[in-house]
């Protein structure tokens, strides 16, 4: 079923995010990840693909257990850097005999061993030409795209991001996932900027929450992601003081307050990004105050 009939028929609702492990010897393990977080009751669950499509094979064959194996409705990352239309095809046909009903449309970037090379060759420049095709050729498929509370780092103004948003959903995606924010203003400031311009579609905030402090400063570089002052010298404190754990405990901890602030204020749903860890995301939910899940 499509994730937009989905919301549309919810109340409220948390959704996942899951990463495919790069061994395929880390498989077992990754699988009783989601078995654990099954016990939530996710709305869908999201599979990343590596840059220039490094692991569309694993994001196929995992997308399909979800589905088979688990009852998830699963949602396949797609990027279109350095693709062509036959290849988007074919693991768009792969998708749908496996019976896969969701893509998240992203433009992507080129793999790490390219980012200083000549630009591939493509037949997509934009996300919003991956969702323009999907659309035309694949009329039954749900389609997803990200959107920016802080603006994309390449985007030459926020008015200029906002329009490549609204684009996307005008040519056929359904709803928007965000990049993760820390702080829930920046969020509520995107809405309502998004309403302003005749957005009317579903923008599902998208909260990570902080595990490690090494992963998160890694991920904010990629990501152009702020974290409020106040937050990090929290952060670099609790590391001092009680190491990686107290940090997780704290990151936990703010996460919580950013879901249950979003949700109490009528958010259609929350999507985690999960980085895989099934304890903490069970703790962290454990402490949300849900009046509807899924």
């Amino acid at each position: 079923m499509r994730i937009a009939e989905l919301i549309s028929a919810e109340d409220q609702f948390l959704s996942l995010e899951f990463f495919p492990p790069k061994e395929k010897a880390d498989w077992p393990a990754f699988f009783q990840v989601v078995d654990r977080l099954t016990s939530i009751n996710p709305l869908f669950a999201s599979v990343t693909y590596g840059a220039g499509g490094t692991t569309q094979e694993s994001t196929l064959e995992i997308v399909t257990r979800l589905k088979r194996e688990f009852n998830l409705e699963p949602m396949a990352h797609l990027t279109c850097v350095g693709a062509s239309k036959e290849g988007i095809q074919s693991f768009v046909d792969s998708l749908v005999e496996a019976g896969i009903d969701n893509l998240l449309a992203l433009r992507g970037d080129p793999p790490q061993d390219q980012q200083n090379s000549p630009p591939l060759a493509s037949d997509f420049e934009y996300a919003s030409d991956l969702v323009s095709f999907l659309r035309k050729e694949n009329g039954r498929i749900g389609i997803g795209v990200a959107g920016y509370p802080e603006v994309h780092p390449q985007a030459s103004s926020p008015e200029a991001d906002l329009e490549f948003l609204k684009l996307k959903l005008d040519l056929g995606a359904d709803f928007a996932v965000t990049q993760l924010f820390f702080d829930n203003l920046y969020y509520w400031d995107f809405l309502k900027r998004a309403r302003n311009i005749g957005i009317t579609k579903p923008l599902i905030p998208g909260i990570m929450p902080v595990f490690n402090l090494k992963v998160v400063q890694r991920i904010l570089t990629l990501c152009g992601t702020c974290v409020p002052h106040s937050f990090m010298k929290q952060l670099e404190e609790a590391q001092a003081k009680g190491g990686s754990a107290a940090v997780q405990e704290l990151g936990i901890e703010h996460a919580r307050k950013q879901i249950q602030e979003l949700l109490d204020k009528g958010v259609p749903g929350v999507h985690l990004y999960t980085l895989n860890k099934d304890d903490a995301c069970l703790d962290l939910i454990s402490r949300l105050n849900l009046a509807h899940n899924g």
